[in-house]
């Protein structure tokens, strides 16, 4: 089950179903289906209050993934994908200003990054940047 919510800030207009169909369609073209995964849309101060608590990172940034996938197989589930995914709105914008790319291309971006990371997708390596970023341009092409 996808869920999507909010914390201090106005949800974002996505299509919530087309959205949740689109990802599992993405996880299913890795061969997983989706478990649970909660995204929680918030502002900077809230990722930068996440980041510090739970990974001692002293940054803003735009997307932090929990990634639930070892409890899973812990449990015998299989080729399941679950998570907590926290999203900064505002560093989306920002980063979409940045990129000049539109809000909602940004955010759908950072929404599939998540479950990427979900997937077995790093991007913090050598190499795994430029992997990550064709994985997320595959996805997103898979937007309907």
């Amino acid at each position: 089950m996808i869920t999507y919510n909010v914390d201090g800030v106005k949800m974002p207009a996505i299509k919530k179903r087309d959205t949740s169909a689109w990802i599992k369609e993405v996880a299913a073209s890795y061969g997983k289906k989706v478990g649970d995964v909660a995204y929680i849309f918030c502002n900077d101060e809230k990722i930068l209050e996440v980041n510090k608590q739970y990974l001692n990172h002293d940054y803003y940034t735009d997307i932090i993934t929990f990634d639930y996938n070892e409890d899973l197989e812990e449990m015998g589930i299989k080729n399941t994908i679950s998570g907590d995914l926290f999203i900064s709105l505002d560093t989306v914008k920002s980063n979409s200003e940045q990129q000049h790319t539109t809000y909602d291309e940004e955010l759908h971006r950072v929404i599939i990054h998540g479950i990427l990371h979900l997937l077995g997708i790093n991007d913090k390596g050598p190499g795994e940047r430029e992997i990550m970023e064709a994985a997320e341009n595959k996805a997103l092409a898979m937007i309907r």
